[in-house]
Parts: C-alpha cells; structure tokens; sequence
C-alpha cells in the first residue's frame, strides 16, 4: 500500500463521501474476521460428503450444485449448514463499525449474516434491509443506510442464493436486484470489501454496464491483500499466485475498479480509520456560551462568530453545534448566509444545529440526557473550538460546566482541539491547558501547531482579528 496510491484512493472516496456519492460492496472476508466462516469454510462439510477435497476445488458454487444433484435436489441439509454457521450472534469488526460510522447510505453485500446492519444500528442508525425481492418496493420511515444483500439472509435460509441453479435462475427469481445495483456502480462510487470478485451475479452487472458504459463507467476501488509467498510454499506455487493475482487486477480495470494493494489485513483497519479521520476533520464542533461577553461586547462577539462560521463555510467545511446561549444565533447567522449566496449548497450539507432538550426535572436523566445529546454531536466532528463559555446562575455570571464536558468529550473522541483563549471564561482555561501540554493534544507536527495556536490566547481588542489565525490552523490540521 503505497502513499501516493491511499492518498489519492482516500482523496477520491472522501469526495464522493462528500458528495453523498459512495457505497460500500462487502464480500465474505469482512464476516471471515469477525469469526463466521467464508465460502470455503462453508463448503468444506458438503465436499467432504461428496467424496472430494474442497481445498482442491476452485467452483465452490458448483459443490453446493453437486450436494443438490445427490440429494434429489433436497436443500434440507445446505439450509441446516447455513444456520449452523451463521446463526451464533457475532459481534461486528471494528471495519464493520468504521464503515457504519462513514456517511454511506448505500451497502451491498453477498453475505448472509447481520454484522453490517448490528454495526449501523449501534451507531444509532436506522437500517432498511432488504434480502427479497418485495422488500425492494417498501421503504422503512426515517431510515438513513440501506443494506442489500443480493444472496439473502440468514433468517431466511431456504431462499439463500448457494448453488448454480439459484445463480442460474437470479436473473428471474432476483431481477429486481441486479436492475437496483446496475443503477447504483452508475450512479455512486463502491469500495469494495473482503471481495474475490469471483461470485457469477456480480460479473453480470458488470459486464452489462461495461457493455453500455465502456469509456464513461464510474470510477470504484477495491482493497487486496497482496499476494505473499506463504510458509513452505514452492516458489513456482507462489509466482503462479503472483501473476494470477496481476491479471485478475489488470481485469478489473475493464470494469473501471482500482485495486489499493495492502499488505496486512489490519491495513483495512488503518486505511478505514484514515478514512473516517479525514472526513471528520472536515466538520467542525463549535461550542461555547456566553452570558456575559467582557470586553469584547455583545455586538463585536456575535459579529465575530457570524464572521467565523462563514468563513467556515467558505472553506467547505461543515459545522456541528449545540446552539450554546449567546453564541449559538450568531453562528446560525453568518453560516446560513453564507450558505445561501452559494447556490449549490444547502443547509442541510453543511450546518447541523441541536438545542439542547430544556426542562428535564430529574437532575440523573437530563445528565444522562446531556451527556447523550454531547457524544451524539461531537462524534460527527474532527476539530472543536471552544469560546468563552460561562452563564449566570442565580444572578452571578459563572463558568459554564457544560463547555468544559463538551472539551471532555471531544478530547475522548479524538478531536483536534481549539480553544480560543483571548475569549476568556471556560475557553481560556482551555487553551492554557492545551498550549501547555500540546506534545500530548498534538504528537505530530507539535512545533507548527503550537505557533499556529499562541495567536489565539493573546487579547485583541477586535475578535475578528482572530478569524484569519483560526482558518490557518484548521487549513493546517484537515491537510494533515
């Protein structure tokens, strides 16, 4: 896996992220991980039946078909071996849960299990699955990711897709499924996972979009282990492997999918994590409340964060805030014009705003409430910026507890943390703590980062002079 290679892998995808153009293809080896069998795994027990080695077979579906021949066309036992293997509730990966946390809506898959839709589900998602053909005319209210899984689910394993003649008849009993996905390898760009590119349903989409498509076919990817000579294997064995393995790749192409070459396969992990890290450094969390807005002044301050979330704006980044008191308007303000004089651009895409839920009598659930609401907001975001931060109880203007749970929480997620300090309150407490560990907050890069961050604890007497520090530093921290 080469930078340059993951680099413009990653640049690609996440532009489609963007754009709400991507979907995700995952094949048996993601379940594989997750301690479910693949296909070999599974066929291994009806070869052994049949008399033959299945490490010495290469058509794995055409073992199921042999099974079937013998049985008089008895499905009992693959169905029986199907909820066998796949009935024990696993857990998902940490891929599985990367992958759900990304803003993909669109997820097909091959395989029988649930482990897509747990990780969804536990990201607070809500899944339409679909695994028949009449689920394909029905839409789940609210849903936000959609999970097709053309060879069906383990809750319904008489109708799973196993042997040539399910494959043979698909494109009749499943038509439906190969019209939904044609559509989307147009119109979106897949990434596929822990795919052999050997299943028969697949290459006839494929090659039928190729067919109408051939020099204007959507650009996909695939991850893939690259071939390693194993341990005690001939060197013609693996040189063999080698150059089967080019060739596959060099095929795909026709099909317009790049193959990113890993090494390991805890690279699918590193490389998802990249991924998701870099499509969150490009939301930013603005927390901050002010009751009293010391030297600066109402009007200065509620002039400068307008300034600043359009600014924000401008640079295509997208803003997540919890409409703190005094500050979360002015934030409204400034991204929503600055929305609107784009034409291109809604406000749903770029700013997402949550007042927090006021009135909850029970001092232990609105903590609880809170706390949710808090985790829920932050985890959408790759840096935070913290500004005053304080509120008047009983009359006396104090610090505001909350702004410092909501640093707490980004901190806990991992988010590049910016407190402006000049603004006083909970936010200069902050920008003291972080200048003054900042190897600890920002291990790479410490020296640039801390240049870039004093300007923003010395007092100015005009908060929009700060604007331009601000946008250095967070243009600094979403190239990195």
């Amino acid at each position: 896996m080469t930078d340059r290679d993951t680099d413009d892998f990653l640049a690609s995808y996440l532009k489609e992220l963007d754009e709400n153009n991507a979907a995700v293809f995952i094949g048996a080896g993601m379940s594989k991980a997750a301690g479910y069998v693949d296909w070999l795994g599974l066929m291994s027990p009806v070869a052994k039946g049949l008399g033959l080695d299945v490490g010495k077979e290469t058509d794995l579906v055409a073992l199921a078909q042999y099974h079937l021949n013998a049985n008089n066309n008895n499905r009992h036992k693959l169905s029986q071996l199907l909820i066998d293997e796949f009935s024990d509730l696993k857990n998902p990966t940490e891929n599985h849960s990367l992958l759900a946390r990304l803003p993909v809506q669109t997820y097909w898959t091959t395989n029988y299990d649930r482990l897509i839709e747990k990780a969804l589900e536990a990201g607070g998602r809500r899944v339409d699955s679909k695994y028949t053909v009449n689920q394909l005319a029905t839409t789940r209210r609210g849903r936000d990711a959609v999970v097709y899984k053309m060879h069906g689910d383990i809750e319904h394993p008489t109708e799973a897709i196993l042997s040539k003649d399910d494959y043979e008849r698909y494109s009749l009993t499943h038509g439906p499924f190969i019209t939904a996905l044609s559509g989307d390898l147009v119109e979106k760009t897949f990434l596929f996972l822990g795919f052999s590119f050997t299943d028969p349903n697949l290459d006839f989409v494929l090659s039928r979009i190729r067919a109408r498509f051939e020099k204007h076919q959507r650009q996909h990817f695939c991850v893939m282990k690259r071939r390693t000579r194993g341990k005690g294997e001939s060197k013609a064995s693996f040189e063999y492997a080698e150059t089967k393995q080019k060739l596959v790749t060099q095929d795909l192409m026709r099909f317009n999918i790049k193959t990113i070459f890993i090494e390991d396969y805890d690279d699918v992990t590193r490389l998802l994590a990249d991924m998701d890290r870099r499509f969150r450094r490009r939301t930013v969390f603005i927390s901050g409340s002010a009751a009293d807005y010391g030297a600066w002044g109402q009007s200065a301050t509620e002039e400068f964060m307008s300034k600043l979330a359009a600014e924000l704006i401008n640079k295509n980044l997208r803003i997540t805030s919890g409409f703190g008191l005094g500050i979360g308007s002015a934030v409204v303000k400034g991204a929503v014009q600055q929305i609107y004089s784009t034409s291109h651009r809604s406000i749903d895409e770029q700013l997402v705003l949550r007042p927090f839920p006021i009135g909850i009598s029970d001092e232990a659930v609105r903590a609880q409430t809170y706390k949710r609401y808090r985790d829920e907001l932050v985890a959408q975001a790759g840096i935070a910026i913290f500004v005053m931060g304080n509120k008047s109880v009983d009359g006396e203007i104090v610090s505001a507890d909350g702004v410092r749970l909501e640093f707490e929480a980004a901190k806990a997620r991992g988010l590049h943390l910016i407190p402006i300090g000049s603004s006083a309150w909970v936010a200069e407490e902050l920008w003291k703590e972080v200048t003054g560990k900042i190897e600890s907050y920002f291990p790479k890069d410490t020296s640039k980062i801390s240049a870039l961050m004093r300007p923003l604890g010395k007092m100015v007497k005009n908060p929009n002079d700060l604007i331009a520090p601000i946008i250095k530093l967070i243009e600094h921290l979403t190239r990195g």
